[in-house]
């Protein structure tokens, strides 16, 4: 194990953009959105707003491209969007082997996603098996224990909350892709693994004990966690 890392044992996943691709989804369906009144849905914009729930993340959204809606009418529209795209969400590579990986040596694993419940159930249609391994879901959005969103810390505080039995901070390992996921998880207290969209700056990278291009990099034994047999 390197000197760089503590052990872990238990861990809590984000899943919008680290374990389904969904931002990618996100991204087409705000541009669909931006369209029709000749806007542009910009990187930076999308960057800022990663993390955030619905109802702040509309708001942030609606302003900073300039869009003549209400957040109100761009959640109501953008879901009628979400119930036809979100159940083609594809895992991304390498999360099912980690996943089913970890599960396998008995180690807990949460997944802490800023989605609310049906967004979720919606998003994971595909994949209700292996979600059925993760114990606990918090999904904040839907969550009355958490009243902000990434970067605060308060979902990933709730999570390892939820273990049973509960367990401290320092215990958990999070894997983040998103730059306000990183920083809620070092404010947790937690290590943070992080697999960042190629695009995210070097700046926005820091605070993660480890960044990685996709799961597939990832060594569990770097964690003190079983390590691959194959």
């Amino acid at each position: 194990m390197s000197n760089n890392f503590k052990p872990v044992t238990h861990v809590i996943f984000d899943m919008d953009g680290l374990l389904l691709d969904t931002e990618r989804i996100y991204t087409q369906i705000t541009q669909m959105i931006s369209d029709r009144f000749g806007k542009a849905y910009t990187w930076e914009l999308k960057q800022s707003l990663m993390g955030f729930t619905g109802k702040d993340a509309a708001q942030k959204l609606v302003e900073g491209i300039g869009l003549p809606i209400t957040p109100e009418e761009y959640i109501k529209e953008s879901h009628v969007l979400y119930d036809q795209y979100f159940p083609t969400a594809n895992l991304l590579p390498g999360v099912e082997k980690l996943v089913r990986h970890l599960n396998k040596h008995n180690i807990p694993i949460a997944v802490a996603t800023s989605s609310g419940k049906e967004p979720m159930a919606l998003k994971t249609q595909k994949h209700t098996e292996l979600f059925k391994l993760f114990e606990p879901i918090v999904c904040a959005s839907s969550d009355p224990e958490i009243t902000h969103g990434k970067p605060d810390p308060s979902i990933f505080l709730v999570t390892a909350s939820r273990f049973k039995p509960p367990v401290k901070p320092e215990q958990c390992l999070v894997f983040e892709d998103a730059p306000n996921g990183v920083k809620a998880g070092v404010a947790a207290g937690m290590q943070v693994v992080m697999v960042p969209d190629p695009r995210v700056s070097p700046e926005l990278r820091e605070g993660a004990a480890l960044v990685l291009e996709t799961l597939e990099q990832f060594k569990p034994e770097d964690f003190g966690l079983p390590p691959y047999s194959d």
